[in-house]
């Protein structure tokens, strides 16, 4: 029989069972611990290990037709808790221009640029609020909307949208012009915004050194995988050496299993490839540093699997390689 309080509203025996299980939890547990018991117990997405937060960028689902709904339910459907978050998919929910043909490029992007600079963060904090909800927290934003060719009030939207996100950085690739990421620092500083540049097989030790001595909030978005597949002086024990001197410039690490240029350079499944991804995620742990680490699906998806399932996999690889 339904158990009744004072107000004579029903409450089941298993929704009161849950709620002492909850309390119970608190008063046992403490921190992060407790955190993933409640977690557990509503169902919600737990991707952090030891202190290590895994995430996925999601680029790794543009394999996968969705709007930003679809996309949350892809990254719960992951076991994913956390997210560096494409543009495309927020901004359409935010109401950005559809191009038509009678449009030319340029004039596209004129119209996309007016939008930026005029748009309403209320939908982004919905965004925000949404993924709340189901477990996920927003820690990047990667809009097109940060290269040279963008306008001041463009990178300024970027940037205001991260806040509102949730986020505390935006991402984009690391500018060949030096006077672009001083551009894009000074910008940052203002609204109090990491910007965390992302390199590919460009990159090398020095590779940030003039854009972090440009701004405190330029920062490294820095890609494991590239880096490792760069060959030569970029080596496993550099890359852990270089993660260290740098951890408290580095806002978030992008993760995928590549070979070395010298063994050829693919995209593997994890576990296949030269990245020292076991070495990697445990200096994490172990420096405690607290650097959010995006898995970045690149490698072929075999048949009879989708997106989802091989992202699942390389989370199930962190998490055994970590110890949980």
């Amino acid at each position: 029989m339904p158990l009744k309080n004072k107000n004579m509203l029903p409450i089941s025996r298993r929704r009161f069972l849950l709620k002492g299980s909850l309390a119970s939890a608190g008063l046992l547990l403490a921190g992060s611990a407790a955190q993933s018991a409640s977690r557990f117990l509503y169902g919600l997405p737990d991707s952090k290990f030891f202190g290590v937060q895994m995430g996925v960028i999601t680029y790794s689902y543009r394999s996968m037709p969705h709007d930003i709904h679809q996309l949350l339910q892809y990254i719960v459907d992951s076991g994913i808790s956390a997210v560096e978050l494409m543009g495309e998919a927020v901004e359409d929910f935010a109401g950005k221009p559809a191009k038509t043909s009678d449009l030319s490029k340029e004039d596209y992007a004129k119209q996309v640029a007016e939008w930026r600079a005029g748009v309403s963060m209320e939908k982004f904090k919905a965004v925000r609020k949404m993924f709340k909800k189901a477990g996920v927290s927003i820690y990047a934003f990667k809009p097109s909307a940060l290269g040279a060719q963008n306008t001041d009030a463009e990178i300024e939207y970027a940037l205001r949208a991260a806040r509102a996100l949730g986020a505390n950085a935006a991402t984009v690739e690391l500018p060949k012009d030096t006077a672009q990421s001083k551009r894009l620092g000074d910008l940052a500083a203002k609204h109090k915004v990491y910007i965390g540049y992302h390199a590919h097989t460009q990159a090398t030790d020095t590779a940030w050194d003039v854009a972090l001595n440009q701004s405190p909030y330029n920062s490294m978005n820095l890609d494991c995988g590239h880096y490792i597949a760069a060959g030569g002086n970029n080596t496993k024990e550099r890359l852990l050496a270089l993660i260290e001197a740098r951890h408290d410039r580095i806002t978030s690490l992008h993760l995928k299993d590549r070979k070395t240029k010298e063994n050829g350079a693919a995209n593997l499944p994890w576990g296949e490839g030269d990245t020292p991804i076991p070495e990697i995620l445990n200096l994490l742990k172990d420096k405690k540093y607290k650097i959010p680490v995006s898995i970045e699906l690149e490698y072929q998806i075999p048949a009879g699997s989708d997106a989802v399932k091989e992202t699942r996999k390389c989370l199930e690889y962190a998490r055994k390689a970590l110890g949980a």
